[in-house]
């Protein structure tokens, strides 16, 4: 396998957004790997980097969309030299079967054979895998709140999911994940001699992740890893590299401007716990004038109120309104909406995060940003790195169901610490 000057293996990681493509880049930059994040025409950063990934957009999508969208950044980004990691949400969100398949047919196409590592499970945030089911808090994901705000399959059960796209998958029980590690490789490689097939680990601990990792690698080039952060991290535990420098700031002196465009439970308690925050404005966001290219007069009040608190040094959140019901499809047009009204704030930030994939690209993409360094993780699910492009700030970002009531409320002041010390390592 080609290797970086600095002896670090290259890896190529296709996310369906940004928050999930971010979680796992951070777990290789943890590690000493320098790792960075990109979307859209992201291909004059990714050779620069030993780890990178990429956000192929694509959670909002029908399964062939998906595809699509994953088959073209395959083509674009992987190479005979990276080993592929696919990532899908923990959850099961979008159209992790398809891209799956996308997957799988590039690395048949390169290798003449492909065999993936599948293990979603993520247990710090509590995601697990039992029996190829997955679980989130002890409870069969069926039953929670993102399952029935948003799924695509009938069930959880991995191996049916996977069966939808045509692909075939094993189950590799909790039994045989502890076995050792010279069962599980045997195990592994016996799976591997069948050839385009899926192996579903299931996976309860963080150790039981170290343990897939350990017998999976080092990967031969018919080899790709399927999964969420849990899994990269264990990944990058396997493999480390070379500690990266802190990145010294420029001295911005805006505030932090925070925007909360997920739907879930966990961010909205997060951002009224922010609301309170001293030190912090909050601005809500009404949804009809964001998606009413007519209200001009209100985009414009709403944008004002934001520069004025960064001008002040104000952390500034914004939270973008749900009442009701959510729909969904209204997702990518909200994302546009507060990015056009928040564009011209984008001077003014001394550092930004978001919450939600789709808002975040909407944001970053519209502030001139064409990319991520990733440094650190300030907890589990919420990377931070510098922004690559016309802004220069560091940047925090949360999927949007990850998290607690204060989670906002610590990334908001690890952000100032950076700030006031001018440096991020």
């Amino acid at each position: 396998m080609k290797r970086t000057s600095s002896g670090t293996n290259r890896w190529l990681i296709v996310a369906d957004d940004l928050t999930g493509a971010a979680d796992c880049a951070i777990g290789f930059a943890r590690q000493g790997t320098a790792a960075a994040v990109g979307w859209g025409d992201a291909a004059d950063i990714g050779g620069e980097f030993p780890v990178f990934s990429y956000d192929a957009a694509s959670r909002g999508l029908p399964a062939a969309e998906a595809a699509a969208a994953h088959r073209a950044a395959l083509a674009r980004f992987l190479d005979h030299d990276s080993i592929l990691f696919k990532k899908i949400d923990s959850t099961l969100r979008g159209q992790p079967a398809a891209e799956i398949a996308a997957a799988l047919d590039a690395v048949r196409g390169r290798e003449g054979r492909a065999f993936g590592i599948l293990a979603p499970a993520f247990p710090a945030t509590g995601r697990t895998t039992e029996g190829g089911r997955v679980h989130v808090g002890g409870r069969p994901l069926e039953e929670t709140e993102v399952w029935r705000r948003d799924h695509s399959y009938p069930n959880a059960d991995l191996v049916e999911v996977l069966a939808t796209a045509g692909i075939t998958g094993v189950k590799v029980p909790l039994a045989t994940i502890r076995s050792g590690a010279d069962a599980l490789r045997e195990a592994f490689a016996d799976l591997a001699d069948r050839g385009d097939v899926v192996a579903v680990c299931d996976a309860t601990t963080g150790d039981d992740l170290d343990r897939i990792a350990g017998a999976s690698l080092p990967a031969g080039k018919p080899v790709f890893f399927i999964g969420s952060a849990g899994l990269a991290q264990a990944l990058a535990s396997a493999v480390p590299g070379e500690r990266s420098n802190p990145v010294l700031l420029g001295g911005a002196a805006g505030g932090t401007l925070v925007v909360v465009g997920s739907l879930a439970g966990a961010s909205r308690a997060a951002a009224r716990s922010l609301a309170e925050l001293p030190g912090v404005r909050y601005v809500p966001a009404d949804p009809t004038i964001l998606l009413d290219d007519g209200a001009a007069a209100d985009r414009a009040a709403l944008g004002r109120a934001v520069i004025d608190g960064l001008k002040s040094g104000e952390d500034v959140l914004v939270e973008i309104l749900a009442g009701g019901e959510p729909d969904l499809r209204l997702g990518p047009g909200l994302a546009a909406g507060i990015a056009d009204v928040l564009h011209p704030a984008a001077c003014h930030i001394g550092a930004f995060a978001a919450t939600g994939g789709e808002t975040a690209a909407a944001l970053l993409s519209r502030f001139g940003v064409r990319g991520l360094r990733v440094m650190d993780e300030i907890e589990p699910g919420v990377s931070l790195g510098l922004t690559l492009g016309d802004v220069a700030v560091p940047v925090a970002t949360k999927a949007g169901a990850f998290g607690d009531q204060d989670s906002l409320v610590r990334i908001v002041r690890r952000l100032r610490s950076i700030r006031q010390k001018g440096v991020l390592e």
